[in-house]
């Protein structure tokens, strides 16, 4: 099965923005242990800027576009040595791939991606993505990974999309706000009442939020590619996820 696995950044840092070592850890060996028995899994991970703003001492997210991109900068070396010191644990090795939308969008550029993850998938390397931050501009980023990760599984032809956030999926209403808010396991079709159900934003420290992650579902569905939202709290719930194990997360059908 190729499964791409999009993982926010309240799932790998702390409020603080410094690196959630235990979460992290655990989430790279379940990758790795479904890596093992056979899966193809292409991780697409954000984390380059709320990672700046803990590595470079920042009181908060920043709102303008030079230090964003110098967050990302800084932040995204420590990802990848992050990464590749707890995947080469366990005998894996990753490639990091940064993108934009222009990737997307042309012909040439866009075969050139999806050539090199072929590739890399056949040398059972394990692609890293995220959104080049640090040159992205309005008229060239993809704006959130929740997109970009839908782009990147319907490119690949994905079997399935997993989007790990900090909420255990789709909720008749906001999961933080009304305490009987009830779980929405299974969806088949992505429609404007669903939209209704989403809040507006993300974390402090991320960038999308539950709208995001329908119009990602939504961008799958279309071309054939399953989507699951969990919560990436206990990354072994990959393991249900992959098994199709029905409990604890909204998966949409194609």
């Amino acid at each position: 099965m190729k499964i791409v696995i999009k993982v926010g950044t309240s799932t790998l840092a702390h409020a603080t923005g410094r690196l959630n070592l235990k979460r992290t850890g655990e989430l790279c060996k379940v990758i790795s242990d479904l890596k093992n028995a056979g899966h193809e899994l292409i991780l697409v991970s954000s984390g380059a800027i709320g990672m700046g703003v803990g590595k470079l001492a920042l009181l908060e997210k920043p709102t303008d576009i030079p230090t964003k991109q110098a967050a990302a900068a800084v932040g995204q070396c420590e990802l990848m040595y992050t990464y590749d010191k707890l995947f080469a644990e366990y005998g894996h090795t990753v490639a990091q791939i940064l993108l934009t939308g222009s990737d997307f969008t042309a012909k040439d550029r866009h075969e050139n991606f999806s050539n090199t993850i072929e590739r890399l998938l056949t040398l059972h390397a394990l692609p890293i993505i995220n959104e080049n931050d640090t040159v992205a501009t309005e008229e060239i980023k993809v704006g959130d990974n929740d997109t970009l990760s839908a782009l990147v599984a319907v490119s690949v032809k994905a079997d399935m999309l997993v989007i790990l956030s900090d909420v255990d999926g789709l909720y008749s209403s906001d999961p933080h706000k009304d305490k009987n808010a009830k779980l929405i396991e299974e969806v088949r079709g992505v429609t404007d009442k669903l939209f209704s159900l989403a809040g507006d934003t993300g974390s402090a420290l991320g960038t999308g939020g539950m709208k995001t992650k329908l119009t990602a579902a939504k961008l799958c569905a279309k071309e054939g590619v399953d989507t699951v939202i969990a919560n990436g709290e206990n990354p072994a719930l990959l393991y249900d996820i992959v098994a199709n194990e029905k409990k604890g997360y909204t998966r949409f059908y194609a």
